[in-house]
């Protein structure tokens, strides 16, 4: 297939690189990643508003990760960890830009096409409104969400979230998105 998990990191973790990680995504690593990310923005002088804002996005983007990453990558040929998930977190101009990756399964990309793409439609205040009533009316998943997590990112973000599916084999694609703060 034409889809290089190499050549995408390399690629990604190109230019004002803050953090780069791929790997398994645990709820120890998120840990050390928040603080790790948390201490350079103070030391880049970062505005505290701006970095409440990237902090937040980075706790439901790795919330994200860490929850929805498929443990079986049956066909895949690359070595990978359980769990296994790509993070970036880039300085471009003004903007931070958060980048998580991981592989989905080919039956999943529809569903998640769909709501991503809701979601870029929704106003400020419309995505107030979702995030509401999804809090108030939706049931918990069994792994461990409502579908909260891309309105919020959303919402915290002030901007679109960006996506790509690139595709690996038959059964699995790899889930890009970034967010830009």
């Amino acid at each position: 297939m034409s889809f290089n998990l190499k050549e995408y990191y390399s690629n990604l973790s190109k230019g004002d690189v803050i953090l780069a990680y791929k790997g398994s995504i645990t709820s120890e690593l998120i840990n050390d990643i928040l603080e790790a990310v948390e201490k350079k923005l103070e030391e880049a002088d970062a505005d505290s508003k701006l970095r409440k804002k990237i902090y937040n996005v980075l706790v439901e983007s790795l919330q994200n990760l860490f929850h929805h990453i498929e443990m079986a990558h049956e066909g895949i040929q690359e070595e990978l960890d359980p769990k296994f998930g790509i993070l970036v977190i880039i300085k471009d101009g003004e903007f931070y830009k958060v980048t998580t990756g991981n592989f989905v399964n080919a039956k999943r990309i529809k569903f998640l096409k769909e709501k991503i793409d809701k979601i870029n439609t929704l106003s400020k205040d419309e995505l107030k409104d979702m995030y509401k009533f999804i809090l108030n009316h939706q049931k918990l998943s069994a792994k461990g969400g409502g579908g909260l997590g891309l309105v919020d990112i959303a919402r915290k973000s002030g901007n679109k979230l960006e996506y790509d599916f690139y595709q690996y084999n038959d059964d699995y694609y790899f889930f890009n998105l970034t967010i830009s703060v």
